[in-house]
């Protein structure tokens, strides 16, 4: 018994010595983690996930959280019985669509990851993209997509989905320096105060590019990009920019995971260092890709 313990004990100093190099080098760094629906709906997953964040903003990284909620938007949608229309990884937002995105974002789940966080002893601050006018956004005009069953070409009027024009740090840098974690919904407004549904992994990265991050986690629903999906062995460990770009040029890279990729390409071409995907559902996941040499997931370098 007792030898089983030795062995335990052993592993898990083993784990802290590897992980202190990672510690030294990243503290004082900002990381801005994009959280996605399927992470925080469930109670369990939230609080480990919670817990995770708590330790890495404990041994003095900057995180600032971004969330969706995309699965819990459509749950909602389901039993108020409002259709919902999703083309090429991007929903359309309606009218309604685009009230119960405040509801759901700026609302329940902002609210949930707030008090997972307090769980933890940790100081979080909830937000939206329209405090402190973080995210600057105009409507995005309609544009023509390819349906790839059919080949044809056709035009889509996306709603009241904005697209990013500037991110104004400010709030956010304030908050950092005072020892706050922000957790920002992905809603953002113009100068209106028109408010739009923006996808939240642009958010992020458009966060991470105005911080001059250290590192954009993308904890999502996959862990990790696949040549092959559903085939573990094909999951690549490291990938470049430019051998991002050519999975999405050669038709590897499918659905949802597009617009990700293309996110991450440009992002670290404007300076963020390394972007992950990784699983937002496995223990321990955000842990293991930050403080260990092999990691979880795929890590993209620019």
């Amino acid at each position: 018994m007792t030898n089983t313990h030795q062995v335990g004990d052993q592993l898990r100093l083993d784990l802290l010595r590897e992980a202190l190099p990672y510690i030294q080098r990243f503290q004082g760094q900002t990381f801005v983690v994009k959280l996605s629906g399927k992470a925080t709906e469930d109670p369990d997953n939230l609080s480990s996930l919670a817990e995770e964040l708590a330790l890495l903003h404990q041994v003095g990284i900057r995180i600032c959280v971004v969330h969706g909620g995309g699965k819990q938007l459509s749950d909602l949608a389901s039993k108020l019985g409002i259709e919902q229309t999703i083309i090429e990884g991007r929903r359309v937002t309606d009218d309604a669509t685009l009230e119960m995105a405040k509801m759901i974002f700026a609302g329940k789940i902002n609210t949930d990851i707030l008090a997972a966080l307090r769980n933890r002893s940790i100081e979080a601050v909830g937000l939206s993209g329209v405090d402190g006018n973080i995210v600057h956004a105009e409507r995005r005009p309609p544009k023509e997509v390819l349906n790839r069953e059919t080949g044809e070409r056709s035009q889509v009027d996306f709603g009241h989905v904005g697209d990013v024009v500037e991110i104004n740090s400010r709030l956010l840098s304030v908050l950092l320096n005072e020892g706050y974690l922000p957790v920002i919904s992905s809603l953002g407004a113009d100068s209106e105060g028109t408010v739009f549904n923006i996808n939240a992994d642009t958010i992020a990265a458009e966060i991470a590019v105005q911080l001059k991050a250290e590192k954009l986690i993308l904890l999502s629903d996959v862990d990790g990009i696949y040549l092959q999906p559903g085939q573990p062995e094909t999951k690549l460990s490291r990938l470049t920019a430019a051998e991002a770009d050519a999975m999405i040029t050669d038709g590897s890279a499918t659905g949802g995971m597009i617009p990700k990729l293309q996110s991450i390409t440009t992002l670290l071409r404007r300076g963020v260092h390394s972007a992950h995907i990784l699983s937002g559902t496995t223990r321990n996941a955000l842990l293991s890709e930050i403080f260990t040499d092999s990691g979880t997931g795929t890590m993209i370098v620019a």
